[in-house]
């Protein structure tokens, strides 16, 4: 197993007890819908110098829709994917607790919703254990990475984002081979429709992996 002492973060059905109104319903989708597509531009579009400042923005309104809809997996997978994003934007200790807040809300996420909204909740927790500081720090672990990275691999075998990050973690392992073929399968995955930018950013990346192995 990899120490994490040095390394920091890379860098989401209703199950409400409660039925929605028609109206509130939509409210809810609509505001979920405008944090994905500010996301993908902030993590996709804006120049680095800008990008912590709009997540932090983005962790807050996440926050406020995840207290009004506690029990929608999709709102708490979106929050903890902005905030894992925030954190790797941070340094120090405060990226480090934005990382253990991530991974707390991806955690209840996955308790509503076993498949993790089609995986993406173990994608980032992968990600989070891959790269966040290990004990005492911290709570990386390259074990739990792997499983999470499997875990979402069962669920949604040619996802781009899952392979991608999945072989940029193999390459750290040693397991060359291993990773060429997962950089290989996000260069061929086919891009989500609800996350069209963000996808084709990925592909670029595992591109530029997949030359490097």
């Amino acid at each position: 197993m990899r120490t994490h002492t040095s390394r920091w973060l890379l860098a989401l059905t209703l199950g409400g007890a409660l039925a929605l109104s028609p109206l509130a319903a939509s409210a809810y989708q609509d505001e979920l819908f405008s944090l994905k597509n500010r996301w993908e531009h902030t993590v996709t579009d804006l120049p680095a110098n800008q990008r912590q400042g709009t997540l932090e923005a983005l962790s807050s309104e996440a926050a406020t829709l995840a207290e009004q809809n506690p029990n929608s997996a999709d709102v708490l997978v979106w929050q903890g994917i902005i905030l894992a994003s925030y954190a790797r934007e941070r340094s120090g200790l405060g990226a480090l607790g934005t990382a253990k807040d991530a991974r707390a809300v991806l955690e209840r996420a996955i308790e509503i919703d076993p498949q993790g909204s089609n995986g993406s909740a173990y994608v980032t927790l992968g990600a989070l254990y891959d790269r966040a500081p290990g004990r005492p720090l911290g709570f990386g672990n390259s074990d739990t990475a792997e499983r999470m990275f499997q875990r979402a691999l069962e669920i949604r075998p040619n996802g781009i984002d899952v392979n991608y990050y999945y072989a940029a973690f193999l390459k750290e392992e040693g397991q060359t081979q291993a990773a060429r073929e997962h950089a290989q399968r996000a260069v061929d995955g086919t891009a989500r429709e609800s996350r069209q930018l963000s996808d084709e950013a990925l592909r670029r990346e595992a591109q530029t992996l997949l030359q490097s192995l």
